[in-house]
C-alpha cells in the first residue's frame, strides 16, 4: 500500500524537486532557480495578479489540485489578455498546510502546465509558505509587443459593445455543486467550464492585434458589474440589447430548471467566466468569435449600464468582499 507524504514529511527543497520538473518550459534568458528569473520583452510589461483562497475560491472535493492549477492561470491569463497584451511568463507563490498531501501540489503543477504549454507561457519562480489552507497567488506577465495598451477608458459614443467567451457557466456550474445534485451529461459542461474556463484568449488577442477595439476587459466578476466599470472608465453609458444576448440562455436551460434558478441572473450577475467585454466603432465587422450585445448610448460621467434601456437595479456580480 502507497503511503502518499503529507507537505509536513518534506523540506522546502524537497518539495520544490517534486513538482518543479512538471511545470511548463521556461522562455527566460535566466529560468527560475537564481535570485530572479530575466527574461527578454519587446517593450512594455503587462503585469496583473490574483488570487485564490481555499473555502472561498475552490474547494478540494468540487476540485482536483489540476483543476485550480489551470484556473490559476487562466483567470491571470484573460486580465493580461483584455490589455492586449501576450502572455509570456507566471510567478507563483503557494501558501499550504501542513496535512495537505504532496500528490495535490504535483497535480496542480500538472494543471498550470496544462494551461500555460499551448500558449507557450513559462513559470518563472514564485515562493513557497506553510498557512492555514490553501492559498494559490499568481501574477502573470504580458508582452505589449509594441502595441498600446487596450484600455477600458476608450469606449466612446456610438460604438457597438461585443463580446467573446461564455456568460452564466461559471455561476451555474458553482450553483450544482453547492446543490449537489447528480452531475450528468447535460450538466456536465457547466461545472466543466466553472472548474476549469476556457477564455477565447488567441481570439481576444487577434482582436486587440488588429486594432479595431476602442475599448476591453475581462468579464470576471459579471456581466453588468464588470461593464459598470467599463463604463465608468469612459464616461459613458452602455445599453445591453436583450435579444442579442436571448441565445445564451439556452445553454443555463437544463440547469436552471433543475435548481429552479433564474437564468438571467447566472447571464447578467454570475462570475468567474473570464470572457471578454469590448467596444468598436459602427460598422465595423465583428472580430472572430464576438457577438454584438449592445451599444454606447451617451455620456455619463459616473457610468450607466441598461438592458433594453431599463435601469438595472443593484451591481450585480461575484463581491469578493460579500459572502462567500
Amino acid at each position: 500500500m502507497m503511503v502518499s507524504m503529507l507537505i509536513s514529511d518534506m523540506t522546502e527543497d524537497t518539495l520544490l524537486s517534486t513538482f518543479l520538473p512538471l511545470l511548463p518550459p521556461s522562455s527566460a534568458s535566466v529560468p527560475t532557480g537564481d535570485d530572479c528569473a530575466v527574461l527578454d520583452m519587446q517593450g512594455q510589461t503587462a503585469v496583473s495578479t490574483d488570487m485564490l483562497v481555499e473555502g472561498r475560491h475552490f474547494r478540494r472535493d468540487w476540485s482536483s489540485g489540476a483543476d485550480v492549477g489551470f484556473r490559476a492561470a487562466m483567470q491571470n491569463f484573460s486580465d493580461a489578455v483584455a490589455m492586449g497584451s501576450k502572455p509570456r511568463s507566471l510567478v507563483i507563490s503557494l501558501g499550504l498546510p501542513g496535512d495537505l498531501e504532496t500528490a495535490w501540489l504535483a497535480d496542480f503543477a500538472r494543471g498550470l502546465s496544462e494551461a500555460c504549454t499551448p500558449l507557450g507561457v513559462g513559470v518563472d519562480g514564485g515562493d513557497l509558505v506553510g498557512a492555514d489552507q490553501i492559498v494559490v497567488a499568481v501574477t502573470v506577465l504580458g508582452d505589449m509587443q509594441g502595441r498600446s495598451p487596450v484600455l477600458r477608458g476608450g469606449a466612446q459614443i456610438g460604438d457597438r459593445v461585443i463580446h467573446a467567451g461564455n456568460l452564466g457557466h461559471g455561476a451555474a456550474g458553482y450553483e450544482i455543486l453547492k446543490a449537489g445534485v447528480e452531475i450528468d451529461a447535460a450538466l456536465a459542461p457547466l461545472v466543466d467550464d466553472f472548474r476549469r474556463p476556457q477564455p477565447p484568449l488567441r481570439q481576444a488577442l487577434v482582436a486587440a492585434e488588429s486594432g479595431v477595439l476602442t475599448a476591453m476587459m475581462d468579464v470576471s466578476d459579471g456581466l453588468i458589474r464588470d461593464a459598470r466599470r467599463l463604463a465608468k472608465a469612459s464616461g459613458v453609458w452602455v445599453n445591453f440589447e436583450g435579444k442579442n444576448l436571448q441565445p445564451r440562455l439556452r445553454d443555463l436551460a437544463i440547469a436552471a430548471g433543475r435548481l429552479r434558478a433564474d437564468r438571467r441572473e447566472w447571464l447578467y450577475t454570475g462570475g468567474e467566466d473570464h470572457g471578454f467585454l469590448a467596444t468598436i466603432r459602427p460598422g465595423t465587422p465583428l472580430p472572430a468569435d464576438f457577438t454584438d450585445i449592445g451599444e454606447v448610448m451617451g455620456a455619463s460621467m459616473g457610468g450607466r449600464v441598461t438592458l433594453e434601456g431599463m435601469e438595472v437595479a443593484g451591481q450585480g456580480g461575484w463581491d469578493h468582499f460579500g459572502e462567500a
